[in-house]
């Protein structure tokens, strides 16, 4: 039955014109319908041009019964997937498959607009800060006609604006039922619906933060499910670790600081003692942000919390909250936003104090700095226990899958991550022809990574095959401090245009990157992953150097020192593993269709003077190589 619903004459072949089935499709959706019906699990790598979504949504719902009362739950890394999957993948399947249920998009709730903190946000800032006042007008017009809520809608708003952390709530500070606008809370009926609905589409961050609400025994933001599948699987781990973690941040001090300055300026105005704690609590948290004397990073916070004068902090942000609770313990009742403050004090006292019991062994115990806060964090070694017991609570199938998920060819390094031993694992080669479309180039006499002036040569060596690639280009970069540089350098050599992410929204870019035909975008971090450009508007894909994270990132590091403690190699173990995940994530933003050509630079000669170059090399696509940056200029004048 799966096979025919992909053949030439099958339900897709009727909607699609010339589509046409690929082999490793087919042989995807029949493994994801036998995992349906078994109710097991799967893990299936699926490179680029396999058609993945196609083949795990044709089953999903050919299986599903909507008069049984059974659902699906499909996750997503990001939300660009997300709205894709929703808007574009799912309508069209479901037509194939003739499924009349109910589908929802769902996303977390610092997504939606709160009208409740918004009007707030207007009296608060009317005066103080008018550079806002457009975004702000926007917005308010916005939010009488909108049906979702949804910030995406809003048309020209950055996806990083400053505004909006001010205009949608936070677990911390939601003032649930009782807030004042909460009959008409967006969040509120965005997840009734899903409640409701048959098929729901949400993301990873989302997933967990639904198990942690379940886990406090306050209800649930997601229902149960019949089938899960998790598309872009490789972000599961660290994602499942951030919310099987805790934190405590400044900005939530600061938040409630706010929230209780508020209530005296407003509701209790003479309380004067209160206002007097906030401004405290500020206060302590500002000095504590200082005592870090970094610019920002990260670290361990068991080593940074023996400094002596880090104790001192410690010991003043303690005093500060246990005088801030007695303060608002004495006016208790009188204003609901005060007895929801209350909690949030003894909620983060009690935090704090965990956060500084650090001796807790299969955790780490790390802070974060950026340059007006800091967080503290604790975070569990291993999610993979945990994450078996979730699976194990529900009599369900799970799906995961992902383009980059195996290590030359082997599952273990994920499967070990998230517990998912007993898995069937499958891995699915892509269909195009890497030989005749792409061209694979480590160049020559280039320097290490870490030398000085490293931005000038990479400019000097590579403006040649930019511009015979007519643009047309990412520049995919391993830090925000080598992207800055490469943007300005090649601002200056260059008469192309040239976008540098973080200066507009994502899709604000990749709009521009297409519109323009021959732009360079240099870029890091989000752009690694989740773009799809098809077509000759991307020609040529340039990544700085091997993707390894920095082994002083607090979680990494933890990782790696349990590595070792277990007797394990950390480098071989940990690091190495999750570097080639990333950089095939990379590298598979460079052939995106049949059709596309492409060259592929990485510019780390360790690929081929290290030995553990060649785990890179036998985990990509398997396309011709050079070292001749003089081949790559050839290949890509050919390209139309």
């Amino acid at each position: 039955m799966i096979a025919s619903f992909f053949s030439s004459t099958g339900a897709l072949a009727d909607l699609i014109p010339h589509f046409r089935g690929r082999e490793a499709q087919v042989k995807m959706a029949e493994a994801v319908d036998l995992a349906i019906k078994k109710k097991s699990s799967l893990v299936v790598e699926a490179e680029t041009g396999t058609g993945k979504t196609f083949a795990y949504l044709a089953p999903s719902l050919l299986n599903l019964d909507k008069s049984l009362g059974q659902k699906l739950i499909i996750s997503t890394g990001s939300k660009a997937l997300q709205e894709q999957l929703y808007l574009k993948d799912l309508p069209l399947l479901l037509k194939a498959t003739h499924f009349t249920g109910v589908s929802t998009l769902l996303k977390g709730r610092s997504n939606y607009l709160c009208t409740e903190r918004l009007n707030r946000y207007m009296l608060e800032t009317r005066f103080k800060q008018p550079n806002l006042h457009t975004e702000l007008v926007t917005i308010k017009d916005w939010s009488v006609s909108t049906a979702t809520g949804d910030i995406a809608e809003v048309d020209n708003l950055p996806e990083d604006a400053l505004i909006i952390p001010s205009i949608t709530s936070t677990n911390d500070n939601c003032l649930g039922r009782e807030c004042p606008s909460y009959e008409d809370c967006f969040v509120v009926k965005a997840r009734n619906k899903a409640m409701d609905a048959d098929v729901i589409v949400i993301n990873h961050h989302l997933f967990f933060a639904d198990l942690a609400v379940k886990e406090t025994g306050f209800g649930k933001l997601i229902p149960e499910a019949d089938t899960y599948i998790f598309d872009e699987a490789h972000q599961l781990p660290d994602i499942a670790s951030q919310y099987f973690g805790e934190v405590l941040s400044s900005k939530q001090l600061t938040e409630l600081a706010k929230e209780i300055d508020f209530v005296y300026r407003t509701e209790l105005k003479e309380a004067k003692q209160m206002a007097k704690a906030a401004e405290q609590l500020r206060a302590a948290s500002l000095d504590f942000r200082l005592a870090f004397a970094m610019e920002k990073g990260s670290g361990s916070w068991r080593d940074k919390s023996k400094d002596r004068a880090m104790q001192m902090h410690v010991t003043r942000l303690r005093q500060v909250l246990i005088f801030l609770k007695q303060v608002v313990t004495e006016r208790l009742g009188k204003s609901e936003v005060l007895d929801h403050a209350f909690e949030k004090i003894n909620q983060y006292s009690l935090l704090f104090e965990r956060l500084n019991n650090v001796h807790e062994s299969g955790f780490s115990y790390w802070y974060e700095c950026t340059k007006q806060h800091f967080s503290l964090n604790i975070t569990p070694l291993s999610v993979a226990t945990r994450f078996q017991v979730e699976c194990q609570k529900k009599q369900a199938s799970w799906i995961f899958t992902s383009a980059t998920l195996s290590v030359k060819g082997e599952f273990k390094h994920f499967t070990q991550l998230l517990g998912l031993t007993n898995s069937d694992c499958l891995q699915l080669n892509s269909p195009f022809d890497y030989a005749k479309q792409s061209l694979f180039v480590v160049p020559r006499l280039l320097p290490e990574p870490g030398t000085p002036g490293l931005a000038i040569k990479l400019v000097e060596a590579l403006s040649p095959v930019i511009k015979a690639s007519k643009g047309r280009c990412f520049f995919l970069c391993t830090s925000h401090s080598m992207m800055n540089q490469l943007a300005q350098a090649f601002r200056e050599s260059l008469t192309l245009p040239v976008l540098l992410q973080g200066e507009k929204s994502k899709q604000a870019l990749l709009d521009e990157f297409i519109t323009h035909g021959n732009a360079l975008l240099v870029a890091t971090g989000s752009f690694w992953e989740g773009v799809d450009v098809r077509g000759q508007t991307l020609s040529c894909v340039i990544i700085d150097k091997i993707p390894f994270a920095s082994p002083e990132e607090p979680l990494l590091k933890a990782r790696m020192e349990d590595a070792e403690l277990k007797g394990g190699d950390p480098f071989f173990d940990v690091q190495l593993p999750q570097a080639v995940i990333t950089l095939k994530q990379g590298v598979g933003r460079l052939i995106r269709a049949e059709q596309d050509k492409g060259v592929l630079i990485v510019c780390d000669t360790r690929l081929v003077s290290r030995k553990y170059g060649n785990l890179f090399l036998n985990s990509l696509p398997c396309m011709p190589r050079t070292r001749d940056l003089n081949k790559a200029i050839d290949f890509l004048t050919l390209i139309d």
